[in-house]
């Protein structure tokens, strides 16, 4: 493994998002990490695991999902390049609260939940860096809860293709439906409407 260029994709990654991590700080979270690749499907955890390992997506997109009473495949959240994945380990959980899946071929960054916290809380750079990914994801959650309270699913749709104009490109249909909490053929009639409306 070519560490140098790895840092630098790294600290490429980083900036892009407008954390600035140092390569110090990556080059040590590197040390303690493995990469490994996954295939378009592959199952990278399920509910019920132990927590204690989490990842980085280096490169494609993984989803995270669970099956509700009623059987129905439910999608939760996506993460692309540069996003947590299967981080119940991070925010305390000590088994995985859903399944997490590959939606195309993926590389991970997979450490252990200790070794990471140690070096986040060794760092005051990356306790901002945290403390802002952690608003996000509050906020994340916010924007959700509210989307299914008082948007129609067109709007959550439209507002969805907005703020994720990639994953709207990468994702299957069928997995936004469920994102969305409608049917894949709700969203195609919803599609096919918005179409119309733009000619």
């Amino acid at each position: 493994m070519d560490t140098a260029n790895l840092v630098k994709q790294l600290k490429d990654l980083s900036d892009g998002f407008g954390f600035c991590i140092s390569e110090d700080a990556i080059s040590k979270a590197i040390g303690f990490s493995r990469f490994k690749a996954y295939s378009k499907g592959e199952v990278i955890a399920r509910t019920g695991d132990k927590a204690n390992t989490a990842g980085l997506v280096i490169s494609g997109v993984i989803r995270s999902y669970y099956v509700d009473t009623e059987g129905n495949d439910v999608t939760q959240y996506f993460a692309a390049e540069a996003n947590w994945c299967i981080d119940s380990g991070m925010i305390g959980f000590d088994e995985m609260q859903t399944d997490w899946e590959a939606l195309e071929d993926a590389t991970v960054m997979l450490f252990d939940v200790d070794d990471m916290k140690k070096l986040i809380y060794s760092d005051e750079n990356l306790k901002n860096v945290w403390i802002s990914v952690l608003e996000s994801g509050m906020r994340y959650k916010v924007y959700r809860e509210n989307g299914f309270l008082v948007e129609s699913a067109t709007e959550r749709y439209v507002d969805f293709r907005n703020r994720y104009p990639m994953l709207s490109k990468r994702v299957p249909q069928r997995y936004i439906a469920t994102y969305l909490g409608i049917t894949p053929e709700s969203l195609s009639r919803i599609r096919s409407s918005l179409k119309e409306n733009e000619n």
